[in-house]
């Protein structure tokens, strides 16, 4: 179209010329030289606009030297028919360079669920390839989109949060030789730590996958995207299984790659989840200390009197005892050595001073 309409426009721009010059009332006139020799009508002079732009040059049609107008105008043809060939090869060349057809066969899950997986709540999501040829270097990223808001005031509409899909472990390195589900670990540092099901109702946001990986065949890059709004994510639910083993083969059934089920997952936010776990591993801890305890007080009375005989009859050779009852009180005696009542002129203790 971009050619034939630069052809029919200079086309009828040479046919104005030589309608305005009066060389199409001149046609038998040997004497008179016209803008462009052998041009007598509309059809003429769109072949000479072709041959002029296209450099054909058949040698019947020529610009001649009486006419100035038809110089500049042949000027402007041969810039703008470069202009328009240097055009015309890009939008070719891009075109066939970009596979969308390629992107247009990795699709991904209309929903994106919430559930426990490891005792752990992750938001996941299901992508596949539709062709046999796999997809080289396949990677894939998420981010969260939604309007925020700093602690100085400023307003941010369109925030992008990077949401985690395996960067750390290496696993958002897909390959995509089957359906793959991909999953974003709840955690500290996810944004969705402190958003429980009901609070992700009222929420308001848009979580954009992107996929991208060259194609195998010509080793162009491709990319894919799709998104999930806050009424596309499903609380509850996990993805229904897609792959069967028959006959030495596993089975892929695309027809169950959009579907889930609902499976027992708390209401809770992911951070309250935490903290629940937290107190039940420190309730069993302190239930074991607990039961240790109830079995120590007999050993500890047993060691106490232990302790008490050791400290109180260590008297020996008419050194004084000491003995310390149940009760609490105490009791001094004094053995005499060898009979006497004094030992190296040592007074007695008094009971008080015991």
């Amino acid at each position: 179209m971009a050619y034939a309409v630069t052809w029919l426009f200079f086309g009828a721009i040479w046919w104005l010329i030589a309608y305005c010059r009066g060389d199409l009332d001149h046609l038998e006139d040997q004497t008179w030289t016209p803008c462009v020799n052998n041009v007598n009508g509309f059809v003429s002079a769109f072949l000479f606009s072709i041959e002029t732009e296209t450099t054909i040059g058949y040698g019947y049609r020529v610009i001649t030297d009486q006419c100035p107008e038809g110089t500049v105008l042949l000027l402007l043809q041969a810039i703008l028919g470069s202009m328009v060939n240097a055009f015309m090869v890009g939008c070719m060349f891009v075109k066939i360079s970009q596979p969308n057809k390629r992107a247009e066969t990795l699709v991904f899950s209309k929903h994106a669920v919430i559930s426990l997986r490891d005792d752990k709540l992750c938001l996941m999501f299901r992508v596949g390839d539709l062709r046999s040829s796999h997809i080289v270097g396949a990677n894939i990223r998420a981010k969260l989109i939604k309007s925020k808001q700093t602690q100085e005031g400023e307003f941010i509409p369109l925030d992008q949060t990077d949401m985690s899909v395996g960067f750390e472990t290496g696993d958002d390195r897909l390959f995509l030789v089957s359906p793959l589900v991909i999953s974003h670990e709840i955690d500290s540092r996810s944004p969705f730590w402190d958003v429980s099901q009901a609070q992700l109702e009222k929420d308001d946001f848009e979580i954009v996958v992107i996929l991208e990986g060259m194609v195998e065949a010509t080793g162009m890059t491709c990319q894919a995207r799709s998104s999930y709004l806050v009424e596309e994510v499903m609380w509850g639910h996990r993805f229904s299984p897609m792959m069967s083993l028959a006959e030495g083969f596993f089975d892929v059934d695309y027809g169950a790659f959009h579907h889930s089920f609902e499976v027992a997952t708390p209401t809770c936010s992911a951070r309250e989840l935490s903290l629940a776990a937290a107190r039940h591993e420190a309730h069993l801890y302190w239930s074991i200390s607990s039961q240790l305890d109830e079995q120590k007080p007999c050993q500890e009375l047993a060691g106490q009197n232990l302790i008490g005989n050791s400290t109180v009859n260590s008297s020996a050779n008419g050194k004084k005892e000491v003995g310390l009852g149940v009760g609490g009180g105490a009791t001094d005696k004094e053995e005499p050595a060898g009979g006497g009542g004094e030992r190296n002129g040592s007074v007695a203790t008094d009971q008080s001073e015991a």
